[in-house]
């Protein structure tokens, strides 16, 4: 009884923390639109896999409220590093929703005493300089090399002496290579050689597992994100084996489940960036042949060969339900090639976008090398900097209008739009500047640090938005409170009278929200008027003859986008005309 009104309690703390967070962030982000929720299972235990990494603290948050909103309702318990669990309102938040700890190595690492280098005979034997080998390290722990090195690591499988180990795998090539260099100038006699390290505990993650097979067990549903930490790439980076181990090891140690694994793909509009968009696209569950759980049982060699075939059905789920390219240029190259397709004048969801997004990229990576591709790549990469050069959109082409004074008219009655907007919007934006003003610095700090602390961020731009939320969340109360606080001097300074003294804060806290959501909505919408009017400027100024090259270049890519379409798509999809969007 006791047990069954704990849990009770804590999912109704999960359901109400979800409203609140769910709140959050529909304030940050203007949509976000969830595609195949219906295939979530109804009941039984459920691994969400999601990818790309790309927001931080707020993708699993999106997640956890699209599949809490779905139709197959589920409440999703994430694996959270122990480090971020120790933060406070994040730890907080994630204790209400029920996440599991995971400790990680790299966050508990220490610095080693000395040096270390490798000498040509034995790569897999490191020597030290100065170091404390026997106390410091014992086998199962790892050495960590630094960032420059991509934070190489290697395990200790014996400590021979204070200033010898041998390790079951050598560095990297590339930290070999600098290994052995620094071992030839020990040789020689320098006294200052060798490489600085981290130490690494051993972590035993029984604990950790056990959780895992009992929220399974009891038919609880698990999130995971199996790219590791979060990133910034256009491309997913190397899954890690955890969600393979989970699932077969959950039905091997309980015979009577049968996990699946739903593919969650996270697919972000300028993910870093105030009131834009994004899409969660839920996969069709992975079912796991029972034949792969008995190899896991049997250990050794056919234990690696099942959570490898796991891993590839993982993957596999990813790759059709994410978008996924080699750089940001094929990225832009593609975005520009699915807006030239579009037909005028119609409206595409978001889905529809990422449904063409994926399309293209399938068809682009087939056939990148065959001439008329590549040639069709140059012309989209030569009108994007046609269109930077103008300061126009691909949307904005068309709307560049020919007659002048249309465009006078239209530009005049606009500005007075945006005035208007604007003047609506200037109260809240003044009250909250202090809140914007030090989200955007603190965010800024944030992601150089955390850029700083990886080898596959490349900007840093996945934690910006984090960030900005949790900045604002803690200054928001303060600062309210601070006007509240203000305006109750104001009213006794001038001798308001009790009855309206009395009401004061409460209508200060109820109207600062209320200011601050009506600057948002009308800052919104005045932004998407304020947007329209560069081309009514162009109309007006002697950019004629570049607008006019612009939209011949526009109807012609457009003519060879459809060419290339209908010549390599049936290629790749068969009965491409029943399902062409």
């Amino acid at each position: 009884m006791l047990h069954s009104r704990n849990l009770l309690a804590s999912n109704l703390a999960y359901d109400f923390t979800i409203v609140l967070l769910k709140l959050i962030i529909n304030l940050f982000f203007r949509e976000i639109r969830p595609r195949g929720s219906h295939k979530i299972p109804k009941k039984g235990p459920v691994i969400f896999v999601a990818a790309p990494h790309h927001n931080q603290f707020l993708d699993p948050i999106i997640l956890m409220s699209e599949v809490r909103a779905a139709e197959n309702a589920r409440r999703v318990s994430f694996l959270i590093a122990e480090k971020s669990m120790k933060r406070p309102f994040i730890g907080l938040m994630a204790r209400i929703m029920q996440s599991i700890s995971v400790t990680r190595a790299a966050d508990n690492a220490k610095d080693g005493t000395g040096s270390i280098f490798l000498l040509d005979q034995d790569l897999n034997i490191v020597h030290g300089c100065q170091t404390s080998f026997t106390r410091e390290l014992s086998p199962r722990m790892q050495l960590m090399l630094s960032k420059q090195f991509g934070f190489a690591t290697v395990e200790v499988v014996e400590v021979i002496s204070d200033v010898q180990l041998k390790v079951k795998k050598t560095f990297t090539s590339k930290a070999s290579d600098v290994l052995r260099e620094e071992g030839m100038k020990i040789t020689s006699g320098l006294d200052k050689a060798g490489l600085t390290f981290k130490v690494l505990p051993y972590i035993d993650q029984t604990k950790m597992y056990s959780r895992v097979y009992e929220k399974l067990k009891n038919g609880g549903c698990l999130g995971i994100f199996p790219e590791g930490g979060s990133h910034d790439r256009t491309d997913l980076l190397p899954l890690k084996a955890g969600v393979s181990i989970m699932a077969l090891g959950a039905m091997s140690a309980n015979p009577e489940i049968k996990v699946r694994i739903v593919p969650v793909g996270l697919s972000y509009f300028h993910p870093h960036r105030f009131r834009s968009r994004a899409v969660v696209e839920f996969g069709s569950p992975i079912e796991i042949p029972q034949q792969l759980v008995r190899d896991f049982e049997s250990g050794n060699e056919e234990k690696k060969a099942a959570i490898g075939k796991v891993m590839d059905l993982v993957y596999d789920g990813l790759k059709s339900v994410t978008i996924q390219t080699p750089d940001y240029d094929t990225l832009q190259v593609i975005q520009a090639a699915r807006r030239l397709y579009r037909p005028p004048n119609r409206h595409v969801s978001l889905g529809t976008v990422v449904e063409l997004n994926k399309r293209f990229i399938t068809g682009y990576l087939r056939y990148q090398d065959e001439p008329r591709v590549q040639a069709l790549k140059q012309k989209t990469l030569q009108y994007n900097k046609a269109l930077s050069y103008l300061g126009l959109k691909d949307h904005q082409v068309d709307k560049v209008d020919r007659r002048w004074w249309k465009s006078l008219i239209l530009l005049c009655f606009r500005a007075g739009l945006v005035t208007g907007w604007g003047v609506l919007a200037l109260p809240g934006v003044v009250l909250n500047a202090p809140m914007f003003i030090c989200a955007s610095i603190i965010s800024r700090k944030k992601a150089k640090e955390a850029l700083a602390a990886s080898t596959v961020k490349i900007a840093g731009r996945d934690v910006l938005a984090t960030w900005k939320v949790l900045v604002s969340l803690g200054l928001a109360p303060p600062l309210y409170l601070m006007y509240v606080a203000i305006a109750v001097s104001l009213a006794v300074k001038y001798e308001l009278p009790k009855r309206y003294l009395m009401w004061t804060p409460l209508a200060m806290l109820i109207a600062l929200p209320s200011i601050g959501y009506s600057a948002l909505k009308f800052g919104e919408v005045g932004m998407d008027v304020y947007k329209s009017l560069r081309p009514l400027l162009l109309s007006l100024s002697g950019n004629r003859r570049q607008i006019e090259r612009v939209r011949g270049m526009r109807t012609e890519l457009q003519e060879e986008l459809h060419g290339v379409i209908e010549e390599y798509a049936p290629k790749i999809w068969e009965n491409f005309d029943q399902f062409r969007i």
